[in-house]
C-alpha cells in the first residue's frame, strides 16, 4: 500500500473541522489506496448560502456550519487520480468512503458519507451522525 499524507492545504481546510472527524481524515490518509485531498471543511453561513443558491447543498443547517460544539461537524473528501479528481468515477469516491468508514468504526465515530443518501447523492461529504456528541 502506498503511504500518502494529508498538503498543508488539506490540513489548512481541517481547520475548525471537530477534532474526532479529523482524526479518521488523517487515518485515513495512512490506510487508502489512492491519494486524497480534503476540498472543504468548516465553511461560512454565506458560503453555505451560497451552495444552496447553486443547488450543490440542500439545506441552510449543513453540519459545515460551526455547531453547537464550536466544530464543523462534516468535511468534503476527494480522491486525487494523477494529481487530478476523478469527478465522473464514482466508483474512485466509493473506494475513499469505505475506507474513511471504516477508520471511523474503528474509534467508534458514527461517520454518514453522502453517497449512502437517497437523494442529492454527495461522493465527496463526510460527517458526524447529526445530535451527535463526543464523549465527555
Amino acid at each position: 500500500m502506498a503511504q500518502f499524507r494529508l498538503s498543508q492545504r488539506s490540513l489548512a481546510r481541517l481547520d475548525g473541522v471537530h477534532p474526532v472527524l479529523v482524526e479518521v481524515v488523517k487515518s485515513a490518509i495512512l490506510r487508502t489506496n489512492v491519494d486524497f485531498t480534503v476540498v472543504e471543511g468548516l465553511r461560512t453561513p454565506e458560503r453555505q448560502r451560497e451552495l444552496v443558491a447553486e443547488g450543490k447543498s440542500q439545506t441552510q443547517n449543513g453540519l459545515h456550519l460551526r455547531q453547537a460544539d464550536g466544530y464543523g461537524h462534516a468535511v468534503d473528501l476527494a480522491p486525487l487520480i494523477g494529481g487530478a479528481i476523478p469527478w465522473d468515477d464514482w466508483a474512485k469516491f466509493k473506494d475513499l468512503a469505505d475506507v474513511v468508514k471504516a477508520c471511523a468504526a474503528k474509534v467508534g465515530v458514527p461517520v454518514e458519507w453522502g453517497g449512502d443518501w437517497k437523494t442529492l447523492k454527495d461522493g465527496p461529504h463526510f460527517q458526524l451522525q447529526r445530535g451527535w456528541k463526543a464523549a465527555a
